[in-house]
């Protein structure tokens, strides 16, 4: 039993475990920052331009019943299709998506490699001491250079 704990804590404290439990904790964050805005900000005005309709109120009966709201028919026990609900998650996947992709875009930008730079000499290839590269002659050995 020891061994098997000492082999977890080994696991645990291996730098890319920790890396990746703080990035669920920040996604977890996340996520509930970008369903606010969702729910609370967009979704909103999405209802106000389609004429004050909800997309979470948006469901189809299945066992042929007229219900006024999808809680209504949830209460009464109906089978239905929410598929308004579903519209809310995928304009909510889209968000988050493109949020991702703009925070990924940023940081590669700030960790881009700078270009190497060009070599300012190279090989005398009969001497094979260290000459500019510009050289059409070797300084060591007097060798024209093509």
């Amino acid at each position: 039993m020891k061994k098997f704990v000492e082999e977890f804590k080994a696991f645990i404290m291996r730098g890319n475990v920790l890396d990746m439990a703080v990035g669920v904790v920040i996604a977890t964050a996340f996520n509930a920052i970008v369903s606010s805005l969702v729910n609370d900000i967009i979704m909103p005005l999405v209802t106000l331009l389609t004429g004050k309709v909800s997309f979470v109120d948006l469901f189809l009966s299945l066992d042929g019943g007229s219900y006024k709201t999808l809680a209504e028919a949830q209460a009464a026990g109906a089978s239905v299709l929410a598929y308004g609900n579903f519209i809310q998650c995928i304009v909510q996947f889209l968000i988050i998506s493109f949020s991702i992709f703009v925070a990924i875009k940023a940081i590669s930008k700030l960790h881009k490699e700078k270009p190497e730079e060009a070599p300012k000499t190279k090989e005398c290839p009969y001497c094979k001491s260290e000459i500019h590269v510009d050289a059409v002659k070797c300084p060591h050995c007097a060798s024209d250079l093509k």
